[in-house]
Formats: C-alpha cells, sequence, structure tokens
C-alpha cells in the first residue's frame, strides 16, 4: 500500500499510524521549491507551525497549483523520501516545522507534526513534556 492509500485507511478509521509514519518514511515525496526566496521548500504558516507542503505524486501537486490559481505555470520541485525530509532538513529550519501532505485533497491530505515520533526530538514541540501519559 502506498502513502496515499495509508493516509485514506487512517482517515477512514481502519489504518494504523505505525504503517502510516513508516510509509511516509519510505515514500518519495515531491516538494515544490519556493519561487523569489532562493528556491527554498515551498511552505506555509498555520497555528504556530511551518508546514512544508509534499505530495504523494505529481497529480497531487498540480491539484495544488490549480487551487492556487498558478496551475499554468511549471513547477519546480524536489524529490526527497520522507524520512530525509524529517531527520535532515526540518533540523535546519528555525521554528517548529512539520509536513503537510497532499494540502489540496480535502479527503486526502495529512499532516505530520512536529512531534517526537516523526521529527528528531531535538525539533519537537514536545520533546519537553511529560511521557507518562503517552500512548
Amino acid at each position: 500500500m502506498g502513502l496515499a492509500e495509508e493516509i485514506s485507511a487512517v482517515r477512514g478509521g481502519s489504518g494504523h499510524s505505525g504503517r502510516l509514519l513508516g510509509e511516509f518514511r519510505r515514500t518519495a515525496l515531491l516538494v515544490p521549491l519556493s519561487e523569489g526566496d532562493g528556491g527554498g521548500l515551498m511552505s506555509g504558516w498555520q497555528g504556530g507551525v511551518r508546514w512544508i507542503y509534499a505530495f504523494t505524486d505529481e497529480a497531487a501537486l498540480a491539484r495544488f497549483a490549480v487551487a492556487r490559481g498558478a496551475g499554468a505555470r511549471e513547477w519546480e520541485y524536489l524529490s526527497i523520501l520522507g524520512a530525509r525530509l524529517v531527520d535532515a532538513v526540518i533540523p535546519t529550519v528555525d521554528g517548529p516545522t512539520g509536513v503537510a501532505v497532499d494540502v489540496a485533497d480535502e479527503d486526502g491530505s495529512m499532516l505530520f507534526p512536529p512531534v517526537v515520533g516523526i521529527v528528531p526530538d531535538a525539533c519537537a514541540v514536545d520533546a519537553g513534556a511529560d511521557r507518562a501519559d503517552a500512548v
């Protein structure tokens, strides 16, 4: 099962978070490059968190481009494993940073927040929290 299917399973109530995270880490994601800021990774801000936009395939990226009113232009993107994105890229970004996958797909999107178990502990917003109640 691919990442899009794992997201669908989790959203539908039949998935497993461990399988979802494993598939996310193994998947080559398409991350668009920003225009005008030296070609950095495209991201947005919500709730005090920077969210790096990532897509499971070119069709999902195209839906995002159309939703932003920029479907006619060519989009440059980086193909990167989810594991590399969270383990190597996120630690270089200032502030809390997560990954937003397939954000233009209302029923197929998934957020991977900056928490322990997803990003390195040093980048996790909950790294200092009392973990006694963690499941």
